[in-house]
């Protein structure tokens, strides 16, 4: 009788279990298409990636470099960003072909002079998060613009936040 309370006991245990780790699962599966989207999108672009901790030290030693924040400038930039990043907006989907429509009317010239003329200076690009393809589009345009090191920060602001590093606002 005892063996058969603690097999019910498991069978109860197993059954409570198993609709977490089906969401465990289907959270890891998500996980990796996330994981494997980055990196194709990495070695496409042929730009780098920096992680929140390299981001936020490079700052700290004051590294020559400029920072991209590629959300709109009213619904995030001008809330929160990196502190010392400048705006300058992308598109979500891949933008081949410069398109002013989606840059804010802004043109390559405008996103050259933004990024300096310094081509060998760091340029690190990011949006709100690693889903977020705005910093694929602005790492890939200044590739074409012929920057040498670029880098995409996949984290964006939520990482930023989320590692209690201070954001900055437009004031």
């Amino acid at each position: 009788m005892r063996a058969v309370k603690l097999i019910l006991a498991l069978m109860t245990v197993i059954a409570l279990a198993a609709p977490a780790l089906a969401d465990k699962f289907e959270d890891e599966t998500a996980k990796e298409k996330e994981a494997v989207k980055l990196v194709r999108d990495t070695q496409k672009g042929g730009y780098g990636l920096v992680s929140t901790e390299e981001l936020q030290k490079w700052s700290a030693e004051k590294k020559p470099m400029v920072i991209v924040d590629t959300m709109p400038f009213e619904d995030s930039y001008k809330k929160e960003h990196v502190p010392g990043a400048v705006s300058f907006v992308f598109p979500i989907p891949d933008m081949d072909a410069w398109d002013a429509k989606e840059t804010g009317g802004k043109s390559e010239a405008d996103y050259a002079a933004l990024l300096g003329p310094d081509k060998d200076k760091t340029i690190v690009v990011y949006c709100g998060f690693v889903k977020c393809t705005r910093s694929h589009n602005g790492a890939v345009w200044a590739k074409k613009l012929g920057y040498k090191n670029v880098v995409r920060y996949p984290g964006g602001i939520f990482a930023w936040k989320g590692a209690g590093l201070p954001a900055e606002a437009v004031k």
